[in-house]
């Protein structure tokens, strides 16, 4: 637990604290995904992953909320839910100093500043900031 990352990646420049996971980030380079779901083909460079997104198929929702009984099949949602508990807002905008609870809903209000438009309507070419204004967008053609 010295901090040390002597297992470098030669081709991004990351350090690694160990061979093994050195070896599982050099996968996003090589696009490797020795995991496969039996149920719908779908591939995955870890085996973590894999188990995770088996949840989808068979529904199970191992991460219970303490305070309202609420289950949740990933670690990240119970943690994400459990702000609607705490009130916590950990994400910060840096221009307003607006606080939000998760990264996304920081991520789509920074789109008020930038006035970034991702999501594109192949059809006529008008942009959008959030991808459901699109989604709506696309039933008027």
């Amino acid at each position: 637990h010295t901090g040390e990352k002597p297992y470098c990646c030669g081709d991004c420049g990351k350090s690694f604290s160990t061979s093994g996971i050195l070896d599982l980030h050099m996968r996003a380079h090589t696009g490797e995904k020795p995991y496969d779901c039996s149920d719908c083909g779908k591939s995955f460079s870890q085996s973590g992953h894999l188990t995770r997104h088996m949840r989808i198929h068979t529904g199970e929702k191992p991460y219970h909320c303490g305070d309202c009984r609420k289950h949740f099949s990933t670690r990240a949602n119970l943690t994400q839910h459990m702000r609607t508990h705490t009130g916590e807002k950990p994400y910060r905008c840096g221009d307003c100093s607006k606080s939000f609870s998760d990264s996304y809903t920081l991520t789509q209000h920074i789109r008020t500043h930038t006035g970034e438009k991702p999501y594109h309507c192949g059809d006529c070419g008008k942009s959008f900031s959030r991808g459901n204004t699109l989604t709506q967008h696309m039933r008027t053609h």
